[in-house]
């Protein structure tokens, strides 16, 4: 089935409080997707942040980030008052993300309204508690041990905390109960607010598309509670660490330090902890991109303790028994394969052996090779073109940086012969919309044509990262009709009877 969709972070959204939430904006941007004749709303993981602001390194696979709660939510439930909202700095530019006061503001009004709600009189908290304790406990103790230690990284902290000995991990949570029920309350709050915000999205006829990152954080609730699934020594090290080898992008390579999972270990296991990950995430989510599909075929290792990632090897992922093993246990998969970069023979054939669509992007079409497989007269319908991605420039500022080579061949293959870049984004739009694709993402930045202001993330840096924000008011009803009228042009439309709204309707008028 063809359709289409649109790339917004929920950090990206407008809202009162300095960072995109799963507040009135957010269900606002449903009904904008629903006018323009969307399908998909993909979004970046929801994992709470830490250093780097990167949701690719988060302190859980499973929990959610605090900074996405709504505290209108609580101005209506009594537990804050509207003034505690406006005396809080939550930074002063309304297109960009400014984390230090976020996390300075943000933690502080939450505990206000934690102090006035009563957890134990409210059945559904309790009932969230206990559903969700396999992952839920570990990661509000090791939350609050964290706290209590000035956020030190878990490999710091006391031996006998570090290595979770039963009596220290007892007195721990006696000692800090009342903090690890703050984070308790993140949780149910979280997940109340995204469950209702999903099911708004689904009844008006809009799918999320969550993703997925491939590894955990070294510094995270998952490496401390079970360094069973990870390639670590008896100290509780890594042996190795994530990352990508040198390319024409990066001479010295890409070091995530993501600890390396112990696929032997999962693999007795049956693939349990990721049966237990990917069901979480068919609950978050109607469809999964999964990140940096192919280190499940191969993986790149590199020395702990490595500074760069120049002298790493690869080694043998789990390959297609993983996701025989998912469907056995969870039934049909709703996957995208993040398969971009060097692929080789045996990872095209791990994509093709599982059925997943993978992903095209037009701006890597376009070089002196003029044979690219990302060119769209090159697709086969079982995949999602996107004309880039959150690690992409925006498509404005990629056609502004092009060679005058790649820019003339760009120009010529999506058949656009004005001069204005807006022009260009345009036309690049189009190329994607009309491809073969059975569906197409777009950035919403490529629908607004703003340059790299915009941009999400520049892979490998730090500082500047994850913080762009639409402002309210940014995607007009004028670029909506404009979304529509071409999603309608290409076959991409949402059917009437299965969005469940007018809307589409009254724009097409």
């Amino acid at each position: 089935m063809r359709a289409s969709g649109i790339l917004l972070p929920v950090s990206s959204l407008p809202s009162r409080f300095g960072i995109g939430c799963f507040s009135a904006e957010a269900y606002e941007f449903v009904d904008q997707l629903v006018r323009a004749g969307q399908r998909y709303w993909q979004i970046l993981p929801l994992g709470p942040t830490g250093y780097g602001d990167s949701p690719y390194q988060s302190f859980s696979t499973f929990a959610g980030n605090p900074y996405f709660i709504d505290l209108e939510a609580f101005i209506k439930e009594g537990y804050l008052e509207e003034g505690d909202c406006e005396d809080c700095d939550w930074g002063g530019n309304e297109s960009y993300v400014d984390y230090e006061k976020i996390y300075n503001s943000r933690f502080r009004i939450l505990r206000k309204a934690f102090e006035k709600y009563d957890c134990q009189a409210d059945s559904e908290y309790q009932k969230f508690v206990k559903e969700n304790a396999a992952w839920l406990e570990d990661y509000c103790l090791y939350m609050a041990i964290k706290d209590s230690l000035g956020g030190i990284s878990w490999i710091e902290w006391p031996a006998e905390l570090k290595n979770r000995e039963k009596t220290a991990l007892g007195e721990a949570g006696e000692k800090l109960s009342r903090e690890v029920e703050f984070y308790r309350f993140q949780q149910y709050w979280f997940f109340k607010q995204w469950t209702e915000l999903k099911t708004y999205a689904n009844e008006h006829g809009v799918e999320i598309i969550g993703d997925v990152p491939i590894y955990v954080a070294f510094d995270s609730a998952d490496a401390w509670s079970q360094p069973e699934l990870f390639q670590f020594d008896k100290e509780n090290l890594p042996i190795g660490v994530a990352g990508c080898p040198p390319d024409a992008f990066s001479a010295t390579g890409q070091l995530w330090g993501n600890p390396l999972y112990d696929w032997d270990y999962h693999k007795k296991t049956e693939y349990a902890w990721w049966t237990r990950r990917m069901a979480n995430c068919m609950k978050l989510y109607d469809v999964v991109r999964i990140d940096h599909f192919r280190g499940f075929d191969e993986y790149y290792f590199i020395p702990y303790g490595d500074k760069t990632a120049e002298f790493g090897h690869w080694e043998k992922g789990p390959g297609i028994e993983l996701f025989r093993t998912l469907e056995k246990n969870l039934g049909k998969l709703n996957v995208i394969a993040e398969d971009l970069g060097l692929l080789t023979d045996s990872v095209i054939q791990l994509v093709e052996e599982s059925g997943f669509p993978g992903m095209k992007v037009l701006q890597f079409a376009f070089d002196a090779n003029e044979d690219s497989p990302y060119l769209t007269h090159r697709y086969e319908r079982n995949c999602i073109v996107y004309t880039g991605t959150h690690d992409n420039e925006t498509t404005r500022g990629w056609f502004r940086n092009l060679n005058q080579h790649d820019r003339n061949f760009a120009k010529a293959y999506i058949g656009c012969e004005g001069k204005h870049e807006t022009a260009a984004v345009w036309s690049l739009i189009r190329a994607a919309m009309s491809s073969v694709a059975d569906r197409c993402v777009i950035p919403v930045q490529d629908y607004l044509c703003l340059g790299n202001e915009a941009r999400i993330n520049e892979p490998s840096t730090l500082g500047d990262n994850w913080k762009w924000r639409m402002k309210k008011g940014q995607l007009t009803e004028e670029t909506i009709k404009k979304i529509y009228k071409m999603t309608k042009l290409y076959g991409r439309i949402v059917k009437q009877e299965e969005n469940g709204s007018e809307d589409t309707k009254e724009t097409d008028k």
